[in-house]
């Protein structure tokens, strides 16, 4: 937005203190005048004869009351121009430290010494912002190339196949095109689950009334011939007082969230007779959503990595026909937060994950 030059604010503050002191001195001299010289008398004798009279004190006064006020305006301005601009200091650092960002230098940082002001709180807010948005460009960054790097493997591997196919024409082609079929279903997969993160993030959505122990039976059916193929016993619970844990959003994104979750709770277990638990409860103003598989042990500083996009752990590798795309908690996070909820990931001490949402419960 282009704007008319004007005054600067160092130049406005030095004539508002000028201006200050010019009035605060002519307020003296009208004090000086209404309560003294007007009480002394205007003749040629004098106050009792013997002080001067009002003319010869005026005379006298005039000259030294002028002086003084011009001397107070030049040391208003100076003073003025030289306040300012020691108080105006800490906004110039800002503003460098702005058009820095805007020039795409996130890594500035002002770190204004001295003690808590005005202009110190807003020096730390703004080193906040530009560290959150350092962090958030940071990972983007990352989440654009992994995704890069993802949906190349498929592509790389269909191209690969269709090399092969075409230097050797004579060799069976059902082959090729069940395994090109398979390569074409995993990067529809990853588009689909970035479409679904992107939309999960931007949380423009229609919210309506639903129940979590609804969407939780309804994920559990979807997925159990999954588990009684991998021999693993999927349980659903809910509240024993038998209250139903509503809240208010997406039920397509939130049905997402709980296939995601109880999924990877199937995959990521034991080879054979661990359990799942899925568990939903009302508890005051929250609705809980928790679930609970078996598993190896997994080292805390791997949980702590594991809802960040592609991010996978060698004790949580598949290379099975369910090997994912290193997305499905991703996916989770991205709906909890746009949801106004919160994910938490515990590992448990005899090996497993505990998986725990919680989201405002519905009015």
């Amino acid at each position: 937005m282009r704007r008319r030059p004007g005054p600067s604010a160092r130049l406005k503050l030095a004539l508002s203190y000028a201006g200050f002191l010019f009035v605060a001195g002519a307020l003296l001299l009208a004090v000086v005048w209404v309560f003294l010289l007007r009480y002394v008398p205007d003749n040629s004798q004098g106050l009792l004869g013997v002080s001067p009279n009002r003319y010869l004190l005026v005379r006298t006064f005039a000259p030294a009351a002028a002086a003084a006020m011009l001397f107070l305006l030049v040391f208003g301005l100076l003073g003025g121009w030289l306040l300012a601009g020691r108080m105006l200091g800490p906004l110039a650092r800002i503003a460098d430290a702005a058009r820095a960002a805007g020039k795409g230098s996130l890594s500035h940082r002002i770190r204004m010494e001295g003690r808590q002001d005005e202009f110190r709180e807003l020096a730390d807010a703004f080193d906040s912002m530009l560290e959150q948005l350092e962090s958030h460009v940071a990972e983007q960054q990352r989440f654009a190339a992994n995704a890069s790097h993802e949906l190349r493997t498929p592509l790389a591997i269909s191209r690969t196949l269709l090399d092969v196919a075409l230097k050797d024409p004579a060799r069976d082609h059902r082959e090729l095109v069940e395994r090109l079929s398979v390569v074409n279903a995993r990067a529809i997969d990853l588009t689909e689950a970035l479409l679904l993160l992107s939309r999960g993030g931007r949380g423009n959505f229609t919210r309506e009334g639903v129940d979590l122990s609804l969407i939780a039976e309804e994920a559990a059916e979807t997925l159990l011939p999954l588990a009684e193929q991998r021999r693993i016993t999927l349980d659903v619970t809910g509240d024993v007082t038998g209250g139903a844990a509503r809240t208010t959003g997406s039920p397509e994104l939130l049905l997402r969230m709980v296939t995601n979750l109880v999924q990877n709770a199937v995959v990521h277990n034991l080879p054979a007779g661990g359990t799942v638990t899925v568990h939903t409860e009302a508890y005051g103003d929250t609705s809980v959503l928790r679930v609970e598989n078996t598993g190896s042990v997994l080292p805390a500083e791997l949980v702590a990595t594991l809802t960040e996009p592609f991010r996978r752990g060698t004790e949580r590798v598949r290379t099975d026909e369910h090997a994912g795309v290193g997305l499905g908690l991703a996916i989770v996070h991205s709906i909890v937060r746009a949801h106004d909820g919160t994910l938490e990931l515990t590992p448990r001490p005899a090996g497993g994950l505990r998986v725990t949402v919680r989201l405002p419960a519905a009015p």
